[in-house]
C-alpha cells in the first residue's frame, strides 16, 4: 500500500467517475420540476384540464411570515389563484410539485390543501387530483347562522336585512337584465312552480331563483350576498311549511314580469310585497310562540 488513491487507465482517481455519477443524479433531481412541467402539462391538457404552469418566483418565501406554515402555504396558493385568474375546474399540480416549488414538505402541502378545501377554494377529486372549487371562497353559511339557538328570532332579523337588500337587487336587475338573464329567471321560476304543484321540495330551486336575480344585476358584489339570502329562504321555508306556497308562485311571477318589463319601480315593489308576506307569516309564528309561553307560566 502506497497511501495514494488508485487511478483508472485514464489517470483519474477511481472514485471520481462515481462522484460524477452522484452529481449527475443530484442535478437531475434538482431539475425534476422542469421536465415534470414538460411532461405533466401537455398530458393533462390532452385530458381536458387547465393546468397551472408555475415558476418558483411566483411565490414569496413561505418561511418569512409569522403565520403557521400550513397557513402560509395556503396563503401562497390562494394568491396564485387570484393573480393567475384561475377558474373553477382548473387543476393544481400534485403535492410533490407544489412542495418543490414552495420548498416545503408534502405534509405541509397536504395541510394547506385541507385548509383551502374547508374554505371552498379547492376541491379534491379522488383519483384525479386537486381542482379549483365552484364559487371559490364562497360557503353556504358564512356567518354561522346554523348555530343560532333561536332560529325564529334569527328569521325576524334576517327578514329585516332582506327587506333592505332584495328590493334594491330586484330594481337593479330590472335595469340591467339581458334577454338571456330574463330567459333564465323565467325558466327557474317555472321550475319552482312545478316543484310546488307536484309537492316536491321547492327550496333548492327557490334559492336558485334568488341567485339568478342577483346575477341579473351584473354587479360582482351582489352575488356574494346570496349566501345570506339563500339561508334565509331555507329558514323561512322550514318555518312556514306549506302556508305560503300559493303566495310564492304569484309573488315570483310578479317579480319576473317586472324584471322582464325592465320596470325598476315595479320590480322593487313586487319584491317588497313578496317579503312582506313572509314577514306576516313569521310574525304569526312569533305571536303563537309568545302565547304558548304565556300559557305555560
Amino acid at each position: 500500500m502506497t497511501g495514494r488513491p488508485e487511478k483508472t487507465s485514464s489517470g483519474l482517481p477511481v472514485f471520481l467517475p462515481k462522484f460524477q455519477m452522484f452529481c449527475d443524479i443530484i442535478l437531475k433531481v434538482s431539475k425534476y420540476h422542469k421536465w415534470y412541467l414538460q411532461l405533466f402539462i401537455p398530458l393533462e391538457r390532452h385530458r381536458g384540464h387547465q393546468v397551472i404552469n408555475m415558476q418558483e418566483n411566483q411565490f414569496q418565501n413561505v418561511t418569512t411570515n409569522n403565520l403557521p406554515l400550513p397557513e402560509r402555504v395556503a396563503e401562497q396558493i390562494s394568491q396564485l389563484i387570484i393573480t393567475r385568474n384561475l377558474k373553477s375546474g382548473d387543476k393544481l399540480p400534485n403535492e410533490f410539485e407544489l412542495g418543490s416549488l414552495l420548498n416545503v414538505g408534502r405534509g405541509s402541502i397536504r395541510e394547506a390543501v385541507k385548509i383551502l378545501v374547508a374554505r371552498n377554494i379547492l376541491v379534491i377529486q379522488r383519483g384525479k387530483g386537486t381542482f379549483i372549487a365552484n364559487n371559490p371562497g364562497q360557503v353556504s353559511d358564512p356567518l354561522g347562522f346554523a348555530f343560532y339557538k333561536d332560529q325564529l328570532k334569527l328569521a325576524q332579523d334576517l327578514l329585516e336585512v332582506r327587506m333592505e337588500i332584495e328590493p334594491w337587487v330586484a330594481q337593479l336587475a330590472a335595469e340591467r337584465a339581458t334577454d338571456e338573464d330574463i330567459a333564465n329567471i323565467k325558466r327557474i321560476c317555472g321550475e319552482v312552480e312545478a316543484d310546488i304543484l307536484e309537492k316536491r321540495d321547492h327550496l333548492p330551486n327557490d334559492n336558485r331563483f334568488h341567485i339568478a336575480i342577483a346575477d341579473c344585476t351584473h354587479n360582482d358584489v351582489v352575488p356574494k350576498l346570496i349566501p345570506v339570502i339563500t339561508y334565509a329562504v331555507g329558514l323561512f321555508g322550514s318555518l312556514n311549511g306549506t302556508k305560503l306556497l300559493a303566495a310564492t308562485i304569484s309573488g315570483h311571477r310578479n317579480i319576473v314580469d317586472a324584471i322582464a318589463a325592465h320596470d325598476p319601480a315595479m320590480a322593487r315593489k313586487t319584491m317588497a310585497e313578496h317579503l312582506e308576506q313572509n314577514r306576516k307569516s313569521i310574525m304569526e309564528a312569533v305571536n303563537t310562540r309568545t302565547d304558548k309561553d304565556e300559557s305555560e307560566k
